[in-house]
């Protein structure tokens, strides 16, 4: 998660919120209220130096700083020749320190005098662009970075910055370009020639998982709280191997984030900035609702707490009322202001019927494949916990719109209709997971021929030559820091457990392989930051162990069959492995388990070495997993 305006901890900061520009429908945009979209009223970058060059030739400020959205080596180019810094701007639509930002720092009379004079202003929907947000996502939006020409950082500013203080850097740049501190790059990291976590090195990690727990109200930290899903999943874990404290701590964060969900409209705020879950930032993420779908759908599986069954419910009724779009995709995400006079904590306040007679707050509608495949993914688990048909009908519309609209020749996904750069590894990565998603939920091999297919893509694409996959390839014409690939830990995570889990339904050895390559970048992460890195230690424990595997024997048009599959997908383990072999349909994908024929369908639950006796009964197939977790 990119927090705006924050100091939050660099592990929040990867469930990466996204944003995006203006939109013409005022109803969505609010483009009433923010003024960012008249930056881009030039689209053309030669338009937009024009408009620069008199700018900075005129006597009379320029009534407007002439922002481009464009960030790409003709901006530098022309940086170069006329003696310019580039001034890039990262914000996001629901953010609201951007807004205030906007309105207040830049149309400061010095402030636009300076920009004038020596800088070239870029602004960047962090929304648009996931290589620059995984560049740059732990500083917060808004985030500020002074470029050189070469494309040498010069300084990188987290959050809100006054107009006074702007003016003073912008000042000092001019007259002193040397790079700051805030731009000090750590060395690669040499990855370590182990493919898993060293002992001391999980050690220290596990230490700060427990260290980090915030015992009195819950949730990992000190200040912000949220429901960060690796961290609960690895605390899931941690339940299914007998440690007494993890349930209570589940548990705990689960009943205090429902105090996070809009009474109202549903839909989960993304965070609440003081320790009692009760000050909420308003701003309403699809990264947030999917993700929390998923694991309150996966609560309910566990503990058939109601309450948790209605916060999914909630969740999914808000992703459709709110972020669905008609054609089939998702929408990104709402605003947490209804303008800079109506602030979230007002607006929220009040009922349905208060908050529509002022409207809405802007909705951005870019329909991207990451947070399409977000939303698929959670719709899938929705679905394997309460059976509801229309959740699975929802996400796999969904998926077809995607393959239909944003598929790249080799198997990827572009983010938007048109994308800056690219392709980026958000994407594909995501829509890998909606398609393994749909391939559990409905033992369909199509969409498991789809995750092969992205997995090839990742693979010839993303992949670093050392260790792990890199966030998007380098382009030729990239400068200075932009030459130096990123590796962002959420997404080597990602395919970390993407890829394992693909092998473990493929038998496919080169997907293992891809997992143990994120692996080993994965490795490399600090031990010294005093993190939890939830996610490494996540992925660090499903690549060394079997998930839970239960496969169901019997036509598709059984309905015995039917029952067993439906009961399957409910047990409550997000490292779950759930096939279906139909007999018609050929071998299974991974043959290595051999079946008995029986004149009936029949269910097995397999672990490392061993499976169980035929289950013919759908209500025994808890039980008999439990069993099979048992020591010898």
């Amino acid at each position: 998660m990119t927090v705006c305006a924050s100091t939050a901890a660099l592990w929040l900061a990867r469930r990466r919120p996204r944003s995006a520009d203006a939109y013409p429908d005022p109803l969505l945009s609010g483009s009433r209220f923010w003024s960012r979209g008249a930056r881009f009223a030039l689209s053309g970058i030669g338009v937009w130096l024009a408009g620069l060059a008199l700018a900075a030739a005129s006597t009379t400020l320029p009534l407007t700083i002439e922002w481009t959205s464009r960030f790409d080596s003709d901006v530098f180019r022309e940086a170069a020749r006329q003696h310019r810094f580039v001034l890039l701007d990262l914000h996001a639509v629901w953010c609201h320190w951007c807004h205030v930002m906007d309105e207040e720092t830049y149309t400061d009379p010095k402030v636009r005098a300076l920009i004038a004079k020596r800088y070239m202003p870029v602004s960047v929907d962090a929304d648009s662009d996931p290589a620059l947000t995984s560049r740059y996502g732990d500083w917060g939006w808004p985030a500020t970075i002074v470029l050189a020409p070469d494309g040498t950082e010069i300084v990188k500013r987290r959050g809100y910055i006054p107009a006074s203080q702007i003016a003073s850097l912008l000042q000092a740049i001019i007259d002193d370009p040397t790079p700051g501190p805030s731009v000090d790059r750590a060395a690669r990291p040499t990855p370590t020639p182990t493919t898993h976590l060293n002992a001391r090195r999980r050690a220290l990690f596990l230490q700060s998982f427990d260290a980090l727990y915030d015992d009195a109200h819950g949730g990992w930290g000190e200040i912000h709280k949220f429901v960060d899903p690796p961290t609960i999943e690895f605390a899931l874990g941690l339940i299914d191997r007998g440690d007494p404290k993890a349930e209570h701590r589940v548990r705990q964060t689960l009943d205090a984030n429902l105090n996070l969900i809009d009474p109202v409209w549903s839909g989960v705020y993304q965070y609440s900035d003081a320790v009692d879950w009760l000050s909420p930032h308003f701003e309403k993420l699809m990264s947030f609702q999917a993700d929390d779908l998923r694991i309150y759908a996966d609560g309910y599986a566990r503990w058939h707490d109601s309450r948790y069954l209605l916060a999914a419910r909630a969740l999914r009724g808000y992703m459709e009322h709110f972020l669905s779009a008609p054609d089939g995709a998702f929408y990104v995400s709402q605003d947490a202001d209804l303008s800079l006079q109506v602030a979230g904590h007002e607006y929220y306040a009040l009922s349905d019927d208060g908050r529509r007679r002022l409207g809405l707050p802007r909705v951005d509608i870019h329909e991207h494949s990451r947070e399409t495949g977000w939303a698929i993914r959670g719709l899938c688990r929705f679905y394997d916990v309460t059976g509801e048909t229309d959740a699975l009908t929802r996400a796999a519309r969904a998926a077809e719109w995607v393959t239909a609209h944003r598929s790249l020749a080799g198997g990827g996904f572009r983010h938007d209709e048109t994308d800056r750069g690219g392709p980026f590894l958000d994407d594909s990565a995501s829509m890998g997971e909606a398609f393994l998603a749909l391939y559990r939920s409905t033992g369909d091999r199509a969409w498991l021929a789809k995750l092969e297919s992205v997995l090839a893509f990742i693979r010839s694409h993303f992949r670093d030559r050392v260790a792990g996959f890199v966030a998007e390839p380098i382009s030729v014409t990239a400068r200075g820091v932009f030459r130096e690939p990123v590796r962002a830990i959420d997404q080597n995570v990602a395919i970390a457990r993407l890829a394992n889990l693909a092998y473990r339904y493929t038998g496919n050895a080169d997907y293992r392989r891809l997992a143990v390559h994120a692996m080993k970048f994965l490795t490399t992460v600090s031990d010294e930051d005093g993190q939890p890195h939830a996610d490494v230690l996540l992925a660090d424990s499903e690549l060394g162990a079997v998930p839970t595997h239960i496969t169901v024997v019997g036509a598709k048009t059984d309905p015995v069959a039917q029952a067993l599959h439906a009961e399957a997908l409910k047990f409550p383990a997000s490292y779950l492995q759930v096939d279906w072999w139909d007999r018609a349909e050929g071998p299974l994908p991974n043959p290595a388990v051999r079946y008995p024929v029986l004149p009936v369908a029949a269910a097995f639950v397999c672990s490392e070495n061993a499976c169980s006796t035929p289950i013919y009964d759908a209500d025994k197939i808890n039980a008999a997993v439990l069993l099979s977790r048992e020591p010898n």
